[in-house]
């Protein structure tokens, strides 16, 4: 019995949705997590990074409350580093973005892109992150 003319576009059809649901597996985050504006790191939303003096390298320190004042930069599950960008492991089990090994946080006072009003907060253990 002969096959189907049809039968090398669906055996075509069935190994390019096969390589397409393999590849999906990786993550899709194609750019770095931060963007270097004005001689500062700010997140995908345009507003300031920090640093934390109190951070140990590849650990966040600002857990529960700090956390809440100071919003961790997540990363999504499958995320992982790339050049100066690393993940963390947080204590709540979530994942954070990291630049140079240094965690990296939002400050809940910026208004809009472009403040920088948490610089120096906290006795100068908060920081802006320098690229």
């Amino acid at each position: 019995m002969n096959a189907p003319r049809y039968a090398p576009k669906l055996a075509l059809a069935l190994l390019v949705s096969t390589t397409l649901a393999a590849c999906s597996s990786y993550s899709t985050r194609a750019a770095a997590p931060a963007t270097e504006s004005g001689g500062v790191l700010t997140g995908a939303n345009g507003m300031t990074l920090y640093t934390f003096d109190k951070d140990a390298p590849g650990k966040s320190n600002c857990n529960g409350p700090c956390a809440t004042n100071w919003p961790p930069l997540y990363a999504a599950d499958g995320d992982s580093g790339s050049g100066d960008y690393s993940v963390i492991n947080r204590d709540d089990g979530k994942k954070q973005w990291a630049f140079k090994g240094k965690p990296l946080y939002y400050w809940t006072k910026d208004q809009k892109p472009g403040d920088r009003t948490g610089d120096g907060f906290l006795n100068n253990a908060w920081h802006v992150a320098k690229p």
